[in-house]
């Protein structure tokens, strides 16, 4: 099993959910985050002041799949849905994954996702 962990800009989402959706992926946990890669933040004007943004507003998805296939096919979706190919359209993180256990029924492992 594994975890994938995609930060991406936060206007993406519906359509990153969308083609999650269509390879099959069922459930994932979404967080509003903050932060910065390479654009080290941005300038923005104000009321006639400029101010620095030095973390970006984010989304980040957190989704666990049960075999490599899923995988690879949450991250093609998760890229081709994402990317506009400007600076800032985010990272995708791969993490093993030990155990699950849904508290619901103590079904573990495939069978809880």
């Amino acid at each position: 099993m594994k975890k994938i962990e995609a930060i991406i800009k936060p206007y993406k989402l519906d359509e990153v959910k969308e083609a999650l959706v269509e390879v099959g992926i069922e459930g994932m946990t979404v967080s509003e985050v903050k932060g910065y890669g390479r654009q080290q933040g941005h300038s923005e004007l104000y009321r006639g002041a400029e101010y620095v943004v030095e973390f970006i507003p984010k989304v980040k998805l957190e989704i666990v799949v049960s075999n490599d296939d899923y995988l690879h096919r949450a991250i093609d979706a998760i890229k081709s849905a994402a990317k506009t190919g400007k600076i800032g359209d985010g990272k995708i993180f791969v993490l093993p994954v030990e155990h699950v256990v849904r508290i619901r029924t103590d079904e573990e492992d495939e069978e809880a996702l």
